[in-house]
């Protein structure tokens, strides 16, 4: 199902109006501040805690050169923090000194995504820091021999010994674990925009009030660009043409999800130039008109991509907007509190029957009795996909809207499941 064409986006600016001033509070947008406060805390798995000093030797990591084959290309490389944490440019190039097969991603509020990289390969940060160094083209390093490396530093030795006492000689585990942690505590700093959401209605002018009114209306922008990180941190083929990479859908085998990639987040975008996975978009306007244009005619585009029509008094509003989303100067991270993340699940619901809608199970803990199925149903737009990475695997394949599927729990025991396409969606299922 494809959302119809929506028409009008000039009549509704003119609604709005462009006043030279601010805009004025109310018309509907108190309830949106509430759908963009920002955390007060990152969060931190509870196996891998955050400690200053892990944090410092993550830090160190992520400028030094010497993680790499050649000794030339560290992460920060490719992440420059002065361009928000990317290069730059449509490819990067590592130490294979050729152009990369996808545009560098931003590194800014990792710790609450669920899947990394571009096609969700990688499912924690730990992971995902192994995969830059070990690529041929990227960093080329071989772990243990970069392991080695470092343990013949007497500052890194003493860097590795302060991050984990308990272990403290350098290894692939704690160079990782550093990294990750370096990492979470990468928050976008605030901007205007969360002047605004604090209830400063000066923040803003007009003509981005107007952008703000089509961004959570009729362009549709929060289907995926949604919550203070702007982004449901799930995948989509938004009908870029001219590629035969295949996305999410090489990752999971499922061609529903061919040519689709994390939405990535909007906080400081203005940093982070040319947009998409490709980088083909040199600029925000650019990347703004493709939503509007011609683009691939191909069962994968995303439910959630409507077909719109913005002018470029339209066009000019969304990227006013958007622009409150950055820095005026390059950006700092914020520093936040740390917590947990919580390792307990709330009681489970005593029902056999589960819905997928909204990008969500309903319930989402569940409990049944050793031998009993568990039907879940699709109530969505969407195509769904129910998957196990546990010592049971399950993959139900693509699930049509309408459609159900049902599942067997012979044995007690607990098992989670999400789906391959909105890893936010999680299922706990516990067998008595």
């Amino acid at each position: 199902m494809r959302a119809a064409l929506v028409a009008g986006c000039a009549a509704a600016l003119l609604m709005v109006g462009f006043g030279a001033g601010h805009a004025p509070a109310g018309d509907g947008l108190e309830v949106l501040r509430s759908a963009f406060v920002r955390p007060d805390a990152v969060p931190f798995p509870a196996d891998v805690p955050w400690s200053a000093a892990k944090e410092t030797l993550g830090r160190t990591l992520f400028f030094d050169p010497a993680l790499s084959k050649n000794g030339k290309v560290s992460c920060a490389s490719c992440h420059d923090p002065a361009l928000g944490f990317t290069d730059g440019v449509r490819f990067g190039r590592g130490v294979a000194g050729t152009p990369l097969a996808r545009h560098t991603p931003a590194l800014w509020n990792l710790a609450w995504e669920e899947r990394f990289f571009w096609d969700g390969r990688a499912a924690s940060l730990e992971e995902q820091a192994v995969g830059p160094m070990q690529h041929p083209s990227e960093m080329g390093a071989d772990l243990d021999e970069v392991v080695a490396r470092l343990a013949r530093v007497p500052a890194y030795r003493r860097l590795f010994k302060a991050a984990r006492p308990s272990d403290p000689e350098p290894s692939r585990r704690a160079l990782v674990e550093a990294l990750a942690t370096y990492e979470r505590m990468l928050v976008s700093p605030r901007t205007r925009f969360d002047r605004w959401v604090a209830g400063d209605d000066g923040a803003l002018n007009a003509r981005e009030i107007a952008g703000l009114k089509l961004f959570s209306g009729p362009a549709g922008c929060m289907n995926c660009h949604s919550g203070w990180a702007f982004t449901d941190r799930a995948f989509h083929d938004i009908g870029l043409p001219g590629s035969n990479d295949r996305g999410r859908g090489g990752v999971i085998g499922l061609a529903a999800a061919d040519y689709a990639f994390k939405t990535p987040g909007l906080r400081e975008l203005a940093w982070t130039a040319p947009y998409m996975h490709d980088g083909s978009k040199p600029t925000l306007e650019a990347a703004v008109r493709h939503y509007a244009g011609p683009r691939a005619d191909r069962p994968s585009v995303s439910p959630d991509l409507p077909r719109i029509a913005l002018d470029d008094e339209a066009v000019d509003a969304l990227v006013a907007f958007l622009l409150t989303l950055s820095s005026d100067s390059p950006p700092v991270p914020e520093r936040l509190g740390v917590a947990l993340l919580a390792a307990d699940a709330p009681p489970p619901v005593g029902t056999r029957t589960i819905s997928q809608k909204d990008k969500a199970f309903t319930p989402s803990h569940v409990s049944l009795k050793a031998g009993e199925t568990l039907t879940i149903v699709n109530d969505d737009v969407r195509i769904h996909n129910v998957r196990s990475d546990g010592d049971a695997p399950v993959d139900t394949g693509a699930q049509d809207p309408g459609a159900s599927i049902t599942l067997a729990f012979p044995r007690k025991g607990r098992q989670s499941f999400h789906c391959g396409i909105h890893p936010g969606m999680k299922l706990d299922v516990l067998v008595r």
